[in-house]
């Protein structure tokens, strides 16, 4: 497959080395050369200059014809997560939401077509939902990547609704743009997402978009409950009251630390 043109600017081997650290994931935290050759569509020879690159400046760990990706992997998140207020900003009112829910709360952006969970607060519990910081889910069977992309302009959500894997998750997954569109509507008109088990079955969620000081949605806050102690009504009626005042309070701050020192803007905190 040929590859796509790019500006002259850039660097087409710093593309692929973020590429082969992409290739590890939960499925496959350890890959052969041959492997990652695969999975990156490199040859041999290049997949080992950059394994081997990786390896000393020490991203990699290399163990026979194993290669695992080292803790260091971290700095490249968290680098963005130290520059990125809005998850400072949230956290405090996460837990709060937490204490008073007893449920687990995120706080998640746009990436791509995915949404990337940036802050996260799970609910005290012995079993707790295998999710962290740097989670991705496909944006438009989630609760959060809902809110978002109802707010999106119109050419761009037609484009990603375009391109999006509408696979079924589940039997309850909308696996049609039709319904998809008509759901979105649907989410921007009453200024929430529910999703009823459609990324897993036994999983609901509830999300509210957050809105900056101009009034523009940047991220979405949820609380994920279990289908089998919470019905639709029951979330809707005891955890969205709380979750829309934690993200008026998120939005607040988020004016002030942007603002200046200005109160919230017309439209953040209260435009739904």
């Amino acid at each position: 497959m040929p590859e796509p043109d790019r500006a002259t600017h850039f660097v087409r081997s710093f593309e692929r080395g973020l590429a082969v650290i992409r290739a590890f994931d939960a499925e496959h935290p350890a890959l052969t050369l041959s492997d990652v050759a695969r999975t990156c569509d490199l040859t041999r020879a290049a997949a080992r200059r950059l394994l081997l690159t990786l390896v000393d400046l020490g991203y990699v760990h290399q163990d026979g014809r194993q290669f695992r990706l080292t803790p260091r992997v971290l700095e490249l998140g968290y680098s963005y997560l130290s520059s990125f207020s809005l998850a400072q900003i949230a956290e405090p009112h996460l837990e709060r939401l937490v204490e008073r829910t007893r449920e687990s709360s995120s706080l998640c952006v746009l990436d791509g077509d995915d949404v990337v969970y940036v802050a996260r607060v799970p609910a005290r519990r012995i079993m707790t939902e295998a999710i962290t910081v740097g989670t991705r889910f496909p944006s438009h069977v989630t609760s959060v990547g809902r809110v978002i992309l109802a707010h999106l302009p119109d050419d761009d959500l037609r484009a990603r609704l375009a391109r999006a894997d509408l696979r079924p998750l589940t039997t309850r997954t909308l696996v049609s743009t039709e319904a998809l569109r008509r759901e979105l509507d649907r989410v921007r008109r009453q200024g929430f997402a529910l999703v009823d088990q459609e990324l897993e079955e036994g999983l609901r969620s509830i999300a509210v978009p957050v809105r900056d000081r101009d009034g523009e949605v940047v991220a979405a806050v949820n609380i994920p409950v279990n289908a089998g102690r919470n019905t639709p009504a029951s979330v809707r009626r005891e955890l969205l009251p709380p979750l829309l005042e934690t993200v008026a309070g998120i939005e607040s701050d988020l004016a002030m630390s942007t603002g200046r020192g200005r109160a919230a803007s017309p439209g953040t905190g209260t435009r739904r």
